[in-house]
């Protein structure tokens, strides 16, 4: 691929930055999708370095914090960052507040139809479930969007609001059966499903994750306000990593208090989750935007630029269509290195065809949004 000629295809104003903070995510989010994660994670690989990758790339059962839990919060924090670029150039081309609010309601709208209709594809018949990623976003997106206005302090007051909230509802619910503010399914967000879905989710996640996780989003639209401000790339890094910094610290010293659960979004969770978004985004801003190591980005930022697409597809079945077509020959070819080894390698190639849709759509301009 050549990295000149690509750039051409990027639209302008965009901040490479971001756009291979969301590539990147994109692309382990996609990772998940070809089995590749489930393999690292098998008996066969524990005690090695592949294994304790595997374990990385997994969610942890309850209580703790591991690499793969971060992922949603990043992908939520980055809708946030993106929204004072995309939004604000909407109002600088002289749309209205309502024209946007218009947009942002049809956006958020579309999230929570595609997120509902993401489990009504698996088991092939109507369901009702919101446990999934879209369906909690177009909350937090239309929260967000209403809040973005607001001064800083009020928009950070929002949101620890909305984390005490939710703690107190955990721990004073007095309903028996869920007044278990920590246990798996015997807690507030679990009597919530009951109630508005009927069931609970056999991962123990709950809907209520929506309204902590809204912190995620609106610490995103701030981080996106001072990256799009005219202050001097120091003073952006500053004002990201201190920030950061107290997070994850706040956020692990909390645990012992309130367990770090991001089944549940504890409060705990959402903090040092967030503290780890800045500091991601900080790290991302300083070496592409700053430093201008730009070598490669490209190779994540066309995954970034087609996100919403390539989620739906490898959520539709589309990974293990491109999985039947490469499985014949991979696992022919490698038969020789073991039936695991051989599984790996076509995740892998899966995983490249993934990434070659997103650059086939690159190449010809095609960016699908919503």
């Amino acid at each position: 691929m050549d990295q000149k000629s690509g750039q051409s295809n990027i639209p302008e104003g965009r901040l490479l930055s971001l756009d291979f903070f969301r590539g990147v995510t994109m692309f382990l989010l996609v990772g998940e999708a070809t089995e590749l994660y489930v393999l690292l994670g098998s008996q066969a690989l524990q005690g090695t370095v592949l294994g304790a990758i595997g374990m990385q790339l997994d969610h942890h059962p309850w209580n703790g914090l591991r690499f793969w839990d971060l992922i949603q919060p990043f992908f939520m924090f980055i809708v946030g960052v993106a929204m004072p670029f995309s939004i604000g150039r909407r109002w600088e081309h002289g749309d209205t507040w309502a024209q946007t609010f218009r947009h942002a309601l049809r956006r958020s709208g579309l999230l929570l139809l595609f997120g509902w209709g993401l489990y009504c594809i698996g088991p092939g018949r109507l369901t009702f479930e919101l446990w999934n990623v879209l369906a909690q976003l177009s909350f937090t997106y239309l929260v967000a969007f209403l809040m973005m206005r607001k001064p800083a302090r009020t928009q950070i007051s929002f949101t620890f609001a909305l984390l005490v909230i939710s703690e107190l509802l955990y721990r004073l619910w007095p309903v028996a059966g869920f007044n278990q503010a920590f246990t798996p399914d015997q807690n507030f967000g679990s009597w919530v499903d009951l109630h508005i879905m009927g069931k609970l989710s056999e991962g123990h996640w709950v809907a209520f994750n929506a309204i902590p996780t809204t912190a995620h989003t609106m610490w995103g639209v701030l981080a996106g306000q001072i990256l799009k401000s005219s202050r001097l790339p120091v003073s952006k890094m500053r004002t990201l990593v201190i920030p950061g910094l107290i997070g994850v610290i706040a956020g692990y010293a909390l645990d012992p208090v309130t367990p770090i659960i991001k089944r549940i979004c504890t409060s705990s969770f959402v903090i040092v989750s967030g503290g780890w978004c800045l500091l991601a985004l900080a790290l991302c801003y300083w070496l592409i935007d700053v430093k201008k190591l730009q070598k490669g980005v490209l190779f994540f930022n066309i995954v970034g630029m087609n996100s919403i697409f390539i989620y739906m597809f490898t959520n539709t079945g589309g990974a293990e269509w491109l999985h039947k077509i490469a499985k014949p020959f991979t696992m022919g070819v490698f038969a020789w290195a073991g039936d695991l080894q051989a599984k790996i390698v076509t995740s892998l190639v899966v995983w490249g065809m993934l990434w070659y849709l997103c650059y086939w759509l690159f190449k010809r301009k095609i960016f699908i949004r919503i």
